[in-house]
């Protein structure tokens, strides 16, 4: 169980050095400050957009300098958002289960709804990804719209030793990405390291 960014295109991007990575970037310790830089371009990019007009008066207006306008989404939105999820490989089959359309890496505490409170949770969609508990067993739905799609399932106590290890990768990147955002933006590190910690839901 691993925590990744979904893709986004950085043909063209020149603010700060970034790498050529897989469509689905593995957020962890020990990436390299290129692939660090990556990750952050990715998550201002998810939120790299103009406010709908009934929250216009609640934000300040896109400033002008690149950088700045860039950053703006990040760090004015009231919440903030970043594409991508939890993958899930069962090393006995090989089945795996990637992020949907519209889910991001901070849903990843409802895994602990299901853990602890039973029932079920659903993740995006194309494919819809369901998590469910039936006792002590954790079963994940790759694909919950299919009658006799792939499933994983796993011990409950598992899932929170995997839980536990999704959070430990989360907190190495974001303590990497704040000594990232120290050297490459040095006039926005608190508000930028604050803001990824948001949509990590750290």
């Amino acid at each position: 169980m691993r925590p990744v960014l979904d893709f986004w295109d950085s043909d063209g991007f020149d603010l700060w050095p970034v790498a050529e990575v897989d469509p689905y970037l593995t957020l962890h310790g020990r990436l390299t400050p290129a692939e660090v830089g990556t990750a952050v371009m990715r998550i201002v990019a998810f939120n790299d957009l103009d406010p709908e007009p009934r929250e216009r008066p609640r934000r300040p207006p896109r400033p002008r300098e690149p950088l700045d306008s860039f950053l703006h989404g990040l760090l004015t939105f009231e919440s903030v958002h970043a594409a991508g999820g939890l993958r899930v490989t069962d090393d006995a089959t090989g089945t795996t289960s990637l992020p949907g359309c519209c889910t991001g890496i901070g849903e990843w505490r409802d895994w602990f709804d299901v853990l602890d409170g039973g029932g079920a949770t659903v993740f995006g969609h194309e494919p819809v990804a369901q998590v469910e508990r039936t006792g002590d067993t954790v079963r994940l739905l790759v694909d919950a719209e299919l009658d006799d799609g792939p499933v994983i399932e796993l011990p409950a106590a598992e899932a929170r030793r995997l839980l536990a290890g999704v959070e430990r990768d989360l907190t190495a990147f974001h303590t990497l990405a704040a000594g990232w955002a120290a050297h490459h933006l040095p006039g926005h590190t608190g508000p930028v390291t604050a803001a990824l910690a948001e949509a990590l839901n750290l």
